[in-house]
C-alpha cells in the first residue's frame, strides 16, 4: 500500500497515460524494438504520456520514443536479480518491489493499454488488464496488440477453446484489437479518447 501511494503522489501530475507492455529480453536490433520505439514517439506526439516498465528491452524502446520526443516518459521499475538496470529514458521514474502494486500503478493511470511481444510477465499484464475491463473493475480502454504473427497463436485458442467451451462472453474477444498500423491504433486511441472525454475528466485511480 505504501508503494501505490507514493506512486500516486509522484504521479499527480501525469493525468491519464498509455501502458506499453513487452518483453525485456529482445534486443535494439530487433523488429519490435523498432515497433515500439516508433509507438513511444507517436504516444508523445499526440500529447499522451507512455508509462512503461522501466527496464530494457521493449520498455526501453518505448521509453526512449517518448522521451526523445519530448514527450513524458514514465518508467515503473521493479527490482529484479535479472534485470539490475533501468533504461535512462525515463522523465519519471518509480521504484518498486512488488508486482501487485507495480501493477496497479499501471492501471491508475492508463487511457489505454499496448502489448508487443512478451514472455510470462507480459501476459500477466495483458490478461490481468483484459479481466479488469471485462469485470468492469476499471472503465473501457483500447487493449491493442502489436506485433500480429506473435499473437496470432494465442488469439486463435482464444477463440477455439475459451470462446467454444463458453468459457468467455461471445463479445468478450472483441476487448482486443490486433494491429500493426501505428496510425491505425493511434487513431483508435484519439478517437476513444474523444468519445470517453467526461472519463478522462476524472482523476485516476486504482481499480475499484
Amino acid at each position: 500500500m505504501s508503494e501505490m501511494k507514493a506512486a500516486a503522489d509522484q504521479l499527480k501530475e501525469i493525468g491519464w497515460g498509455v501502458s506499453v507492455f513487452g518483453s525485456a529480453r529482445l534486443k535494439s536490433d530487433s523488429p519490435y524494438y523498432a515497433l515500439a520505439q516508433e509507438v513511444g514517439t507517436r504516444i508523445a506526439k499526440a500529447g499522451l504520456t507512455v508509462i512503461a516498465g522501466g527496464g530494457p528491452g521493449i520498455m526501453e524502446a518505448v521509453n526512449k520514443g517518448a522521451y526523445e520526443a519530448g514527450g513524458k516518459s514514465v518508467g515503473l521499475n521493479i527490482r529484479l536479480p535479472h534485470e539490475t538496470t533501468n533504461n535512462p529514458y525515463q522523465t519519471h521514474s518509480l521504484h518498486f518491489d512488488y508486482f501487485t502494486s507495480r501493477k496497479a500503478t499501471f492501471f491508475m493511470h492508463s487511457a489505454a493499454y499496448i502489448v508487443l511481444p512478451g514472455g510470462f510477465g507480459t501476459l500477466d499484464e495483458l490478461f490481468e488488464v483484459i479481466t479488469l475491463v471485462q469485470t468492469g473493475k476499471l472503465p473501457p480502454a483500447p487493449i491493442i496488440l502489436m506485433g500480429s504473427p506473435y499473437w496470432a497463436g494465442l488469439i486463435q485458442w482464444i477463440r477455439d477453446q475459451l470462446l467454444s467451451n463458453k468459457l468467455i462472453s461471445p463479445h468478450d474477444p472483441d476487448l482486443l484489437t490486433v494491429s500493426d498500423n501505428i496510425d491505425e491504433v493511434m487513431s483508435l486511441i484519439e478517437t476513444f479518447r474523444a468519445d470517453y472525454a467526461e472519463q478522462f475528466d476524472c482523476v485516476p485511480a486504482l481499480p475499484e
